[in-house]
C-alpha cells in the first residue's frame, strides 16, 4: 500500500493530512522523530514524506521509493539535503507563502517599536524615572528615517507596504530583485549599512549570506541603528552582536530567529542590552496554521494523485 509518513510535526492534531492521504487509498502514519536515524527509520519505503523540523538527509532520501514526494511544513528547508532529492529524482515541495502577511506584521511591528524607543521608554518608567526626551533621545521622525531591507522578496515587499504611509524612505540591497517601490532605491551592501537608520533582514541562508551580519559589517553601521531578523538565525554572527549591542555599535535589535532553537542558556544575546528576542513566533497565527496544514494536505493530494507539486523547493529537478 502507499505510505505517506509525517516525520514530526508540533501541531495538535493532522486531521487535515491524514484525510488527504485516506482519500487516495494510502496508508499514514505520523512519528515524533528527532534524529537523524529516527527519520531514515520512518520514512524506508514511503511514498510520500512530510518533514517539519528533524533532518531529512541523504540516508533517510535513499530509503525512498522511487518517484517519491518531499514536503517541508513551512518557508524553508536548510533540513532537506536538495542534492540528495535531486540525486534520487524525489519531487520536493515547501509552503513559502503560508504566513506572509504574519511575518511582515511582526517585522513591521519589531520596527516601529524600536525606531519609537518603546522597549526602553518602558523600561524607564519602571525604573520609577519620568524623562521622555532623556530616554529617547536621539530621535528621527519617520518622514527622516530610512529603513534598510537585505533581500527586497515578497515578505520584505509586505513590510515595507505596511511602513510606506508613515513616511519612510527605503533603500534595499537585493542582487535578484529588478522591479520598482516607491521611494525604494537600491544599492549595493556597504551604501545600506552606512545609510540604514533601520536594517531589516529578508536573506535566505546561503553560502554567500551566512553570517553577512558580523562585526565588521556591525562597525559599517550608524551608532543609532536598529536591526530586524525575522528570516533566518544563519544571517548573524550572534556573539559579535552581543557585543555590538553591549558596546554601543548599534542602538538595539530585535530577533526572531537565532541559529540554535530554543536559544541555549549560555548563548551571549540573553545578556545583551537594547534587545527584544521572541522564540520564532513571526510565523505565526490561527489562520497561518490551518493554511500551512491545509497547504500540505493538498501537496499530499497532489502526490497521491500524480499532479506535480503546487511550490517545488528551488534547486529541486525532480
Amino acid at each position: 500500500m502507499t505510505r505517506v509518513v509525517i516525520t514530526d510535526a508540533t501541531f495538535p492534531d493532522v486531521a487535515k493530512e491524514e484525510a488527504a492521504a485516506r482519500a487516495a487509498g494510502a496508508s499514514f502514519e505520523r512519528h515524533a522523530c528527532k534524529t537523524a536515524e529516527d527519520v531514515a527509520a520512518a520514512l524506508k519505503g514511503a511514498d510520500v514524506a512530510v518533514v517539519q523540523f528533524a533532518p531529512l538527509t541523504r540516508e533517510a532520501v535513499a530509503g525512498l521509493v522511487p518517484g517519491a514526494t518531499a514536503i517541508r511544513y513551512g518557508v524553508g528547508y536548510n533540513n532537506f539535503d536538495v542534492a540528495a532529492l535531486n540525486d534520487h529524482a524525489i519531487k520536493a515541495a515547501y509552503v513559502p507563502d503560508y504566513c506572509t502577511a504574519e511575518v511582515a506584521d511582526h517585522t513591521a511591528a519589531s520596527l516601529l517599536s524600536l525606531l519609537r524607543k518603546l522597549p526602553a521608554l518602558d523600561g524607564s518608567v519602571r525604573r520609577g524615572e519620568w524623562a521622555a526626551v532623556g530616554i529617547a533621545k536621539p530621535l528621527k521622525s519617520f518622514a527622516e528615517t530610512t529603513i534598510g531591507f537585505l533581500g527586497f522578496g515578497r515578505i520584505a515587499q509586505e513590510v515595507a507596504a505596511r511602513l510606506a504611509p508613515f513616511g519612510f524612505h527605503f533603500l534595499a540591497h537585493d542582487p535578484y530583485f529588478t522591479g520598482s517601490f516607491p521611494r525604494l532605491t537600491l544599492t549595493d551592501l556597504p551604501t545600506l549599512l552606512a545609510q540604514s537608520d533601520a536594517l531589516t533582514l529578508h536573506a535566505p541562508a546561503t553560502p554567500e549570506t551566512t553570517g553577512i551580519i558580523n562585526a565588521a559589517n556591525l562597525r559599517r553601521m550608524k551608532s543609532t541603528a536598529v536591526l530586524v531578523n525575522t528570516a533566518r538565525g544563519d544571517l548573524i554572527d550572534e556573539p559579535a552582536l552581543a557585543a555590538a549591542l553591549t558596546s554601543g555599535t548599534i542602538a538595539g535589535a530585535a530577533l526572531d530567529v537565532f541559529l540554535i532553537e530554543p536559544l541555549p542558556a549560555d548563548n551571549p544575546l540573553r545578556h545583551a542590552p537594547n534587545l527584544l528576542l521572541g522564540p520564532h513566533a513571526a510565523w505565526y497565527s490561527e489562520v497561518a496554521v490551518e493554511r500551512l496544514q491545509s497547504l500540505v494536505a493538498d501537496e499530499i493530494t497532489r502526490a497521491l494523485t500524480g499532479r506535480g507539486v503546487r511550490k517545488a523547493i528551488p534547486g529541486s529537478t525532480a
